[in-house]
């Protein structure tokens, strides 16, 4: 069976409008604001079966752009410490990161707080390219303890609306329509004047 945050993890991921709302009902307008650009471009989340394949996660959010297999952890506390199981969890999640060039998130829950409650977290794998390589620069890793292990800070990570705003918006990429407007405002006829009064000068200067 699903938990409760899995759930309603799913359900914001999805661009169920109810879920999204559900999750940012204490937010500020901003947040909310943030939080609902993923209605627009949803993921297809999937749930992995039973305990899943070591290193995918609980829930894996697809879509045309980006995939991310996702591990959801939730706690009234804001520190999380992994060890045993959940380390295991960790280390395989390193692994299919490395060996298929995604990037693989944490989605902490911290319970019993208002506003946005979850916390987003990447896994270190290495380099990636494309937009996973640009998204590496964004979505804080894990933190780590004086030791030098990686764990779960809630205070550290990147608040829901925040990752949804980044992973959701629209590419402002060149179109060849946005190019075709941007040479039809460039006034040829004064490149051709000054075209013209170079090729005098040189002409001057030959004579």
């Amino acid at each position: 069976m699903a938990s409760q945050y899995e759930r309603e993890l799913r359900a914001v991921l999805a661009g169920i409008p109810k879920g999204v709302e559900a999750v940012t009902r204490s937010c500020d307008a901003i947040a909310k604001a943030r939080a609902m650009q993923v209605i627009e471009r949803p993921f297809l989340v999937v749930r992995a079966a039973g305990s899943g394949m070591e290193g995918s996660g609980d829930l894996l959010a697809l879509r045309g752009d980006l995939c991310f297999p996702i591990e959801v952890k939730s706690s009234k506390k804001s520190k999380l410490y992994l060890s045993g199981r959940t380390w295991d969890q960790y280390q395989a999640m390193i692994y299919e990161g490395k060996r298929c060039q995604l990037m693989p998130l944490y989605a902490y829950r911290l319970k019993g707080v208002r506003g946005d409650s979850w916390r987003i977290f990447r896994v270190e794998v290495g380099k990636l390219s494309g937009r996973l390589g640009i998204l590496t620069r964004r979505i804080p890793p894990l933190p780590k303890t004086r030791n030098g292990k990686p764990f779960l800070d809630w205070e550290q990570g990147m608040p829901l609306h925040k990752f949804l705003s980044l992973v959701c918006r629209k590419e402002a990429s060149p179109t060849l329509e946005s190019l075709d407007k941007r040479i039809k405002t460039v006034d040829f006829s004064k490149e051709e004047k000054k075209e013209h009064s170079q090729l005098r000068i040189t002409d001057m200067g030959l004579q």
